[in-house]
Protein backbone atom coordinates (compact mmCIF):
# COMPACT_ATOMS: atom_id res chain seq x y z
CA UNK A 1 0.00 0.00 0.00
CA UNK A 2 2.94 2.11 0.85
CA UNK A 3 4.20 1.35 -2.59
CA UNK A 4 1.07 2.79 -4.40
CA UNK A 5 0.66 5.77 -2.19
CA UNK A 6 4.66 6.48 -3.10
CA UNK A 7 4.15 6.37 -6.91
CA UNK A 8 0.77 8.33 -6.40
CA UNK A 9 3.08 11.13 -4.96
CA UNK A 10 5.68 10.91 -7.45
CA UNK A 11 3.28 10.76 -10.46
CA UNK A 12 1.43 14.13 -8.75
CA UNK A 13 4.93 15.98 -8.11
CA UNK A 14 6.20 15.13 -11.56
CA UNK A 15 3.03 15.93 -13.10
CA UNK A 16 2.68 19.29 -11.50
CA UNK A 17 6.26 20.20 -11.40
CA UNK A 18 5.99 20.46 -15.41
CA UNK A 19 2.04 21.62 -16.05
CA UNK A 20 1.62 25.37 -17.39
CA UNK A 21 -0.88 27.66 -16.52
CA UNK A 22 -3.48 28.34 -19.44
CA UNK A 23 -1.64 31.55 -19.40
CA UNK A 24 1.51 30.51 -19.82
CA UNK A 25 0.81 27.55 -22.32
CA UNK A 26 -1.46 30.40 -24.66
CA UNK A 27 1.95 32.56 -24.35
CA UNK A 28 3.82 29.52 -25.28
CA UNK A 29 1.86 28.68 -28.01
CA UNK A 30 2.04 32.29 -29.27
CA UNK A 31 5.68 32.67 -29.04
CA UNK A 32 5.88 29.35 -30.77
CA UNK A 33 3.91 30.64 -33.97
CA UNK A 34 5.89 33.73 -34.08
CA UNK A 35 9.27 32.12 -34.59
CA UNK A 36 10.52 30.81 -37.97
CA UNK A 37 12.07 27.11 -38.08
CA UNK A 38 15.68 27.90 -39.47
CA UNK A 39 15.12 24.88 -41.66
CA UNK A 40 11.96 25.12 -43.11
CA UNK A 41 12.53 28.98 -43.19
CA UNK A 42 8.64 29.65 -44.02
CA UNK A 43 7.23 27.30 -41.41
CA UNK A 44 6.72 28.25 -37.74
CA UNK A 45 8.50 26.05 -35.07
CA UNK A 46 5.10 25.56 -34.16
CA UNK A 47 4.57 23.55 -36.75
CA UNK A 48 7.35 22.13 -37.47
CA UNK A 49 8.99 18.71 -37.21
CA UNK A 50 12.78 19.68 -37.65
CA UNK A 51 15.00 18.59 -34.64
CA UNK A 52 16.33 21.84 -34.49
CA UNK A 53 12.57 23.50 -33.72
CA UNK A 54 12.07 20.76 -31.42
CA UNK A 55 15.15 22.28 -29.75
CA UNK A 56 14.28 25.80 -29.98
CA UNK A 57 10.57 24.82 -28.49
CA UNK A 58 12.47 23.42 -25.54
CA UNK A 59 14.79 26.60 -25.24
CA UNK A 60 11.67 28.74 -25.21
CA UNK A 61 9.57 26.69 -22.73
CA UNK A 62 12.86 26.64 -20.47
CA UNK A 63 12.73 30.42 -20.63
CA UNK A 64 9.07 30.50 -20.16
CA UNK A 65 9.90 28.76 -17.09
CA UNK A 66 12.51 30.81 -16.06
CA UNK A 67 9.08 33.93 -16.41
CA UNK A 68 11.39 35.40 -19.06
CA UNK A 69 9.45 37.99 -21.55
CA UNK A 70 8.55 37.80 -24.15
CA UNK A 71 11.34 40.37 -25.57
CA UNK A 72 13.83 38.89 -23.75
CA UNK A 73 13.46 35.37 -25.71
CA UNK A 74 13.15 36.87 -28.52
CA UNK A 75 16.33 39.34 -28.22
CA UNK A 76 17.87 35.81 -27.01
CA UNK A 77 16.95 33.87 -30.49
CA UNK A 78 17.76 37.28 -32.35
CA UNK A 79 21.17 37.40 -31.06
CA UNK A 80 21.83 33.47 -31.68
CA UNK A 81 20.11 33.08 -34.76
CA UNK A 82 18.91 37.16 -36.50
CA UNK A 83 16.26 39.06 -37.21
CA UNK A 84 15.56 36.41 -39.85
CA UNK A 85 13.63 33.62 -37.01
CA UNK A 86 11.57 36.39 -36.37
CA UNK A 87 7.91 35.76 -38.94
CA UNK A 88 7.17 39.30 -37.92
CA UNK A 89 10.25 41.55 -37.89
CA UNK A 90 10.98 44.49 -35.79
CA UNK A 91 10.48 47.91 -36.71
CA UNK A 92 13.98 49.17 -36.86
CA UNK A 93 16.54 50.99 -39.38
CA UNK A 94 17.43 47.25 -40.65
CA UNK A 95 14.13 46.29 -41.93
CA UNK A 96 12.54 50.32 -42.35
CA UNK A 97 12.44 49.18 -45.93
CA UNK A 98 10.63 45.85 -45.54
CA UNK A 99 8.09 47.88 -43.87
CA UNK A 100 7.84 50.89 -45.81
CA UNK A 101 8.14 49.12 -49.57
CA UNK A 102 4.39 48.01 -49.22
CA UNK A 103 3.10 51.56 -48.97
CA UNK A 104 6.00 53.53 -51.24
CA UNK A 105 4.81 51.04 -54.11
CA UNK A 106 1.24 51.68 -53.44
CA UNK A 107 1.95 55.23 -53.19
CA UNK A 108 3.45 55.24 -56.46
CA UNK A 109 0.90 52.97 -58.06
CA UNK A 110 -1.72 55.65 -57.49
CA UNK A 111 0.15 58.83 -58.70
CA UNK A 112 0.75 56.71 -61.53
CA UNK A 113 -2.88 56.18 -62.18
CA UNK A 114 -3.76 59.70 -61.43
CA UNK A 115 -1.17 61.17 -63.71
CA UNK A 116 -2.47 58.81 -66.87
CA UNK A 117 -6.27 59.60 -66.00
CA UNK A 118 -5.59 63.62 -65.61
CA UNK A 119 -3.60 63.40 -69.25
CA UNK A 120 -6.47 60.82 -70.73
CA UNK A 121 -9.25 63.49 -69.61
CA UNK A 122 -7.08 66.41 -70.50
CA UNK A 123 -6.96 65.64 -74.31
CA UNK A 124 -9.76 66.56 -76.22
CA UNK A 125 -12.16 63.48 -76.96
CA UNK A 126 -12.72 61.81 -80.28
CA UNK A 127 -16.01 62.23 -82.15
Amino acid sequence: MKIIKVIALITFFFTNAFAMTPAEETRYISLTKEIRCVVCQNQNIADSDAPLANDLRKKIYAMAEENKSDADIKDYLVARYGEFILLKPRFNKTTLILWLFPSLCMISLLAYLFTKLKLKMAKPGRA
